[in-house]
């Protein structure tokens, strides 16, 4: 059935009211957040009295404010961040205004209209749409935060937008954007950021689990693998050793390669990572390193990264 010429104005009409009323609706849970000298960033009411924003637009910890929707400023305490996910946590005293309204982002499909909503000083509520293009798993940031899924957007994120929410189509919220690397957006899911939340608002902070080591991924030689039973091809070599960290104290020595934690290969860095999440510290973990064309078994207890390495 084809679509008559007075249809296509109507159909382009009923899109344009809905996803004005998806940005009203997510809207009212948009804040600006006055924590650096130069343009505010965005902030989204989490939970009551909880805000979200990210972390590296927070420049002090004190004498920061919000601006609600309404327009009025109202002070702020820094609960807690955590730099490796770019999340900050500020608790408000007596706000009155909506909550966000929060949905899965592992329900999001590539091709998906989303939109990007900011509240960057006086200028109001803003927004800039896009579409889903791209998505995978879980991921661990180059600091070692660990992101519940790979949501790539293919929308612009103007100044001040870092910390407000992407949104979709319904006006419900599924992540907390920032902004990456040469322009990329990065989209902080839904779960991650409860996650965060729950644990910052806990603690403070987030403990990330420390090594003491300097690595960087290497290939093995089909015959050291022969030699050694090894089904990796790829393990990570130790480039440097800190004084009186955790794997100095198990005996670790640079020229160490490491292919194994717990029984399970170490192909990269991000395998690595993934024995480095907050669950981990305090923890003892098994290490294969080939050492002198030898295997060596390390047993190395996970620390806490000191947080001046945040």
């Amino acid at each position: 059935m084809k679509t008559s010429k007075s249809e296509i104005p109507s159909t382009l009409l009923a899109l344009s009211n809905d996803l004005a009323g998806a940005v009203e609706r997510a809207g009212r849970a948009v804040v600006a957040v006055n924590a650096r000298h130069r343009l505010p960033s965005s902030g989204l009411h989490w939970r009551s009295g909880v805000i979200v924003t990210a972390d590296h637009t927070v420049k002090r910890d004190e004498e920061i404010t919000v601006t609600l929707p309404d327009g009025s400023a109202v002070p702020a305490a820094l609960a807690g961040r955590d730099p490796s996910t770019d999340l900050a946590v500020l608790k408000l005293k007596n706000a009155k205004l909506p909550t966000a309204e929060i949905d899965d982002a592992s329900l999001l499909k590539v091709g998906h209209l989303v939109l990007a909503l900011g509240r960057p000083g006086e200028r109001g509520l803003s927004a800039t749409m896009g579409t889903v293009s791209a998505l995978s798993g879980a991921w661990h940031t180059w600091s070692g935060g660990l992101i519940d899924q790979f949501v790539h957007v293919d929308i612009a994120l103007y100044p001040g937008f870092s910390g407000g929410p992407l949104v979709d189509a319904q006006g419900l919220v599924v992540g907390v954007n920032t902004a990456g690397p040469r322009g990329m957006v990065l989209v902080i899911p839904a779960s991650t950021v409860d996650r965060v939340v729950d644990q910052l608002l806990k603690k403070g902070r987030i403990a990330r689990g420390y090594l003491g080591l300097g690595m960087q991924p290497v290939h093995l030689p089909e015959g050291l693998k022969s030699a050694l039973s090894l089904t990796a091809d790829e393990g990570v070599i130790v480039v440097n050793v800190v004084p009186y960290g955790p794997a100095e104290k198990a005996g670790a020595l640079i020229g160490d390669v490491l292919v194994a934690m717990d029984g399970k290969s170490l192909r990269d860095m991000d395998d690595v990572q993934a024995f480095l999440d907050p669950e981990h510290v305090g923890k003892t973990v098994s290490v294969n390193v080939v050492r002198g064309g030898a295997l060596v078994r390390l047993a190395i207890t996970v620390g806490e990264r000191p947080r001046r390495e945040e």
